[in-house]
């Protein structure tokens, strides 16, 4: 691993996604939080850069996606600016100097400036934590490899409703070329 062209990115780690009252709650979200704070850990006392990604939507829901856009009008809207589910878990709260990218569609690439940003800084090779792991993980994972991306998935330090799925997706993007190990082996390798 070519750790000095490395990016760590966590995506939807929000507490509409990971605490038990958000409205899109995600059933291992929140198991995720101590793997990922020790991954961020790493990453802020070597001075490598972290990007928060997150998912964000207008109060009148004009943005939301159309699977997601009558859950919002009619039961709860979600993620909107400036609401507790809207926060990330407090646990992992971005450091000034670290970045925050908003998207308001699965893939962190669609229509946001990571990409730019990425390429800019002379990142090649982004090191994936988050939830959930067949959407917004997954969507950016095969994002990040169409634009030639080295990816590493940190298997424990993603999350999905069920095991079966987390393991179903990891399976899958394991065979397109990600690097997918847990924590430990991660760290270890750094």
């Amino acid at each position: 691993m070519r750790a000095t062209s490395m990016a760590l990115l966590i995506i939807d780690m929000q507490n509409d996604f990971v605490l038990p009252k958000g409205v899109l709650h995600v059933a291992g979200a929140q198991a995720t939080i101590p793997v990922i704070q020790r991954i961020l850990h790493v990453f802020r006392q070597t001075g490598r850069p972290v990007f928060h990604i997150t998912r964000e939507y207008r109060p009148d829901g004009s943005d939301v996606e159309n699977m997601r856009r009558k859950k919002f009008l009619e039961e709860r809207p979600f993620v909107v600016p400036g609401t507790w589910g809207w926060q990330i878990a407090e646990q992992l709260t971005p450091l000034p100097g670290e970045y925050r990218i908003i998207k308001n569609r699965f893939s962190a690439f669609m229509f946001t400036e990571l990409d730019l940003m990425l390429r800019r800084l002379g990142l090649a090779h982004l090191v994936i934590t988050g939830t959930q792991l067949p959407n917004c993980v997954r969507a950016t994972v095969f994002d990040a490899l169409s634009l030639d991306y080295e990816v590493t998935l940190i298997t424990d330090g993603c999350s999905a409703q069920t095991p079966e799925i987390a393991a179903a997706n990891i399976r899958d993007m394991a065979h397109v070329g990600v690097q997918c190990m847990d924590s430990k082996q991660f760290l270890n390798g750094l």
